[in-house]
């Protein structure tokens, strides 16, 4: 089974999530403390069946070539080649950051005006609090950590196991129309086998495409868990 997700961003993206994730400056990123996590995240798409765009294995491909003539003997040309690279990455991370911060003031005014005329207020206590989306690169480092110790065979037994998305799919859906959310971890811990885990989070990604649930944070790189979508900030 094959998943196609419009939910995925660009490899811009999980760059900037995984240099947040580390603290790091933009300008002053060392690859090498990025890329193995860049790729990590890679293998996981990949071994989940998820179709991953050219443009992440493109970049891959650059971060991978930066690496390497980073740590091995070079002559003066080839260094010259390798800073402009470097430069050539950190600058269009900067720039992206400032693109999305764009984007992203111009969301909240959208929101502001959208304030004058308010939706019904809801009497369920599950609104009085909102919470912040969790982007798919915080699911798949929770789901990274809750298969940590997986040998990686286990993921080509998916589908051989009595579990399937769609049943999968049916048991979220049924928990966060009743309880309004759920921890991520709490349906990972509740899984009978490592296999369980796997197809549930295959299941939250199709619920999420379909936009029946969303991923949500009290905090940036918090716990996540998932809810209704209207739990989500503006």
């Amino acid at each position: 089974m094959r998943l196609k997700l419009d939910i995925f961003e660009g490899p811009l993206d999980l760059l900037l999530y995984l240099i947040k994730k580390n603290h790091l400056e933009i300008s002053d990123i060392s690859i090498t403390q990025v890329v193995d996590q860049y790729l990590q995240f890679l293998e996981v798409m990949e071994l989940l069946d998820l179709t991953v765009a050219s443009e992440y294995l493109l970049m891959a491909a650059n971060l991978i070539s930066i690496k390497s003539k980073s740590i091995l003997p070079k002559e003066e040309e080839d260094q010259e080649e390798e800073e402009e690279k470097a430069d050539d990455l950190v600058k269009r991370l900067l720039e992206y950051e400032k693109f999305k911060e764009a984007a992203g003031f111009l969301r909240n005014k959208e929101d502001q005006r959208n304030k004058y005329f308010p939706r019904p207020p809801t009497s369920s206590k599950e609104y009085s609090q909102t919470y912040i989306e969790a982007s798919i690169f915080d699911l798949i480092s929770a789901f990274k950590s809750a298969l940590k110790e997986v040998p990686k065979d286990v993921f080509f037994e998916v589908m051989k196991e009595e579990f399937t998305v769609e049943d999968k799919i049916h048991d979220i859906l049924h928990i966060v129309l009743e309880k309004g959310k759920v921890s991520l971890e709490k349906l990972f811990s509740e899984s009978k086998s490592k296999i369980e885990i796997v197809v549930t989070f295959l299941a939250i990604l199709e619920l999420i495409k379909l936009k029946e649930i969303a991923a949500v944070q009290e905090k940036l790189f918090g716990p996540i868990s998932v809810a209704k979508p209207q739990l989500v900030s503006s």
